[in-house]
């Protein structure tokens, strides 16, 4: 069982799929390790590391060729895979609703795609959960946006000269995300916030110490999403959400947005006419800008002004921390295949519950359910 570890092509993507750590493990499992040669550079982890840990180290065509699994972070192009074995795994981030075209490309090439955000949120899986271990960053790293992009302190300060307020952080959306940076918010020393269309994360908000702020006693609520995820609101909910939230947002320093809805546009949560009720120099980070923003006016990819209001709009966020983004990430892709590693096949056989929901391709056809709904 040959495991192939590709360099990221995508602009600005620094993360790498694997590390020493997790290519020592694959060994132990019986796997051959071969790494394209720099992978690892945007990470901070050199060729003689993985080469130390036991990994062939070559040229993208000594890497590809015969491989049965290439691990990647994002999903690589099928013309880019020529080597590989038939009927090869191509285990990653595969962006199954944004890329279809690819997708259609791996069933082509008789590739056996398997997507990694696809992967159910059942508590088996929660170590193999790549949409956790990376929105977890996400939320930590919108924080420090924030703190950069804001030109006054997070905490209360008392001195000689006065005292400097706190600055008031507001988070759109409880995920894992949201609760990160509730969290990291908090540490700053800011007052903190939160709301979210799921009712259950009130106690998660406030174990955190935040205030939560709710829409009470509106029917209609649909937000307790398949999965833990969240779906769309009702349109009673959405207005009554909007005067909530335009009350609120007017006294806040920094905003923060998380909510996704998977496979649709992220949900439109600030709008224009409330930014400009912001008081200039606050700021806004929309963690939610590349599939089609919460904020009215984010640009993914740049930070801009509106009524003197930044809404910062970085693209992959938790590759700006490309080193623990890859640490976390090459751990989710070992426990997922290590899992189902049967070692009479020498190789993983996948059961199922989440062979089914994780699989895109099969025998040159795309056969997900979602994709084919």
């Amino acid at each position: 069982m040959k495991i192939a570890v590709l360099k990221e092509t995508a602009p600005g993507e620094h993360r790498v799929a694997a590390t020493p750590e997790t290519v020592k493990k694959f060994a132990a499992l019986g796997a051959a390790i071969a790494v394209e040669a720099g992978a690892g550079a945007g990470a901070n982890v050199t060729d003689a590391a993985f080469a130390d840990a036991g990994a062939a180290v070559g040229d993208r065509a000594t890497t590809l060729a015969g491989a049965d699994i290439v691990l990647g972070v994002q999903g690589p192009d099928p013309d880019g895979l020529a080597g590989a074995g038939a009927g090869a795994w191509i285990v990653a981030g595969l962006n199954p609703f944004g890329e279809r075209a690819r997708i259609d490309g791996y069933a082509a090439a008789g590739f056996e795609a398997l997507a990694m955000e696809f992967m159910p949120r059942i508590t088996r899986a929660q170590s193999m959960d790549i949409l956790s271990s990376q929105s977890n960053l996400a939320g930590y790293k919108a924080v420090l946006d924030a703190a950069a992009e804001y030109g006054r302190a997070f905490p209360m300060m008392m001195t000689a000269a006065g005292t400097i307020s706190a600055a008031k952080c507001f988070v759109m959306g409880v995920g894992v995300a949201g609760l990160q940076a509730i969290a990291t918010a908090r540490r700053l020393g800011a007052q903190v916030s939160a709301t979210d269309v799921r009712s259950a994360t009130k106690e998660q908000i406030l174990s955190l110490g935040a205030k939560p702020i709710f829409v009470e006693n509106v029917a209609g609520i649909v937000g307790e999403g398949l999965g833990g995820y969240a779906t769309e609101m009702s349109e009673e909910y959405q207005k009554a959400q909007a005067d909530l939230v335009s009350s609120h947002i007017a006294r806040q320093d920094i905003v923060i947005t998380t909510a996704l809805i998977p496979g649709r546009a992220a949900p439109r949560l600030v709008s224009d006419a409330q930014i400009a009720t912001m008081k200039p120099g606050s700021v806004i980070v929309d963690l939610a800008v590349e599939s089609g923003g919460n904020v009215e006016g984010a640009v993914a990819g740049d930070v801009v002004e509106r009524h003197g209001v930044k809404i910062v709009g970085h693209r992959n966020v938790a590759g700006r921390l490309a080193a623990d983004a890859s640490a976390l990430f090459a751990r989710n892709l070992y426990n997922f295949l290590s899992t189902f590693w049967n070692k009479e096949a020498g190789r993983p056989v996948l059961d199922a519950e989440i062979g089914d929901a994780v699989r895109l391709t099969q025998g040159g056809a795309v056969v997900n359910a979602r994709l084919l709904a």
